[in-house]
């Protein structure tokens, strides 16, 4: 399975951009796919996830309000679209894939870098 993240770059505060990540390979049923974020010097945290069969969405609490997840399945791909982004929101952000509803991700992608510009 690979996961390919895509959508990341420099944008000014205030920006919309939105990342996708693409999932091939997979010749399996899958559970969910989440997105994670690691700022420079901290820890990777959580960021959004979303299921899915039912599309049931979840978020942290720095995301609500201001990110959205969604997917297609048909294209087995996850998008998170960010609004009134702020220099805060700079970290590479990834996309992992659980495969089971314990939400433990089995495959994680490369990561792509959003930088938010002051």
């Amino acid at each position: 399975v690979q996961l390919q993240a895509s959508g990341g770059g420099l944008v000014q505060t205030g920006g919309s951009p939105r990342l996708s990540c693409a999932a091939s390979g997979r010749t399996f049923s899958s559970y969910g796919m989440g997105w994670f974020r690691q700022a420079p010097g901290k820890e990777r945290e959580f960021v959004a996830a979303i299921k899915w069969n039912d599309g049931n969405t979840y978020l942290s609490d720095s995301a609500k309000g201001r990110f959205t997840i969604s997917r297609d399945n048909a294209k087995n791909t996850v998008y998170l679209e960010m609004n009134s982004l702020k220099p805060e929101d700079t970290a590479v952000y990834y996309c992992a894939e659980s495969l089971t509803d314990t939400w433990k991700y089995d495959y994680w992608g490369q990561g792509t870098q959003v930088t938010v510009s002051s």
